[in-house]
């Protein structure tokens, strides 16, 4: 059986211990806590260390789902959790554009570790004021449409959406594990 490390990153309320939840097969192994800062007003409770789920895909495959907090001030987990990952997905809530420039931090903390297959999931679609893929692309760094990872909308509220984020992932990593 192949086993496959995934981390599930962003910026603090993204979505990443839903998107875990959502598609887990075992329950999840968490570390939430009390908020007890400024962002107190977003959500209760915060990733302070990681998320683990689990996912079968296929007899042959599983997925292990690592999610990170979404903090600078945990970014030793960050580094931790991506140095064993085969891919990672960025959640960037897309209608919190004051997040951007932390989105495009973490990114860059995680490009300057590994060189692996990852997506940009783009979470709160629906949410008014959500920005749209291309500009939120922009935002990130991405200019050049060819340089840019794969993004989708991402509900990570709905396991099926979820499914979907993991198989184009997978399929960008079964490609890129090809070309090499």
């Amino acid at each position: 059986m192949e086993i496959m490390r995934l981390v599930v990153t962003g910026t603090f309320g993204a979505g990443k211990s839903t998107f875990v939840r959502s598609v887990s097969e075992i329950e999840v192994v968490d570390t939430d806590r009390q908020v007890t800062d400024e962002t107190g007003d977003l959500k209760e409770k915060t990733t302070v260390a990681l998320d683990f789920g689990r996912l079968n895909f296929g007899s042959d495959m599983v997925l292990h789902l690592y999610g990170t907090p979404g903090q600078a001030r945990f970014d030793f987990m960050w580094d931790l959790l991506i140095r064993r990952s085969h891919a990672y997905i960025l959640l960037v809530d897309a209608h919190r554009p004051s997040d951007f420039r932390a989105a495009r931090r973490l990114l860059a903390f995680m490009k300057a570790r590994v060189q692996i297959p990852m997506l940009i999931g783009l979470t709160h679609m629906d949410c008014p004021g959500a920005w749209q893929e291309e500009d939120v692309a922009i935002a990130l760094g991405y200019i050049n449409h060819k340089d840019r990872p794969p993004m989708v909308s991402v509900d990570a509220t709905q396991k099926s959406s979820v499914i979907q984020a993991l198989l184009i992932l997978l399929q960008h990593l079964i490609y890129d594990s090809a070309v090499r």
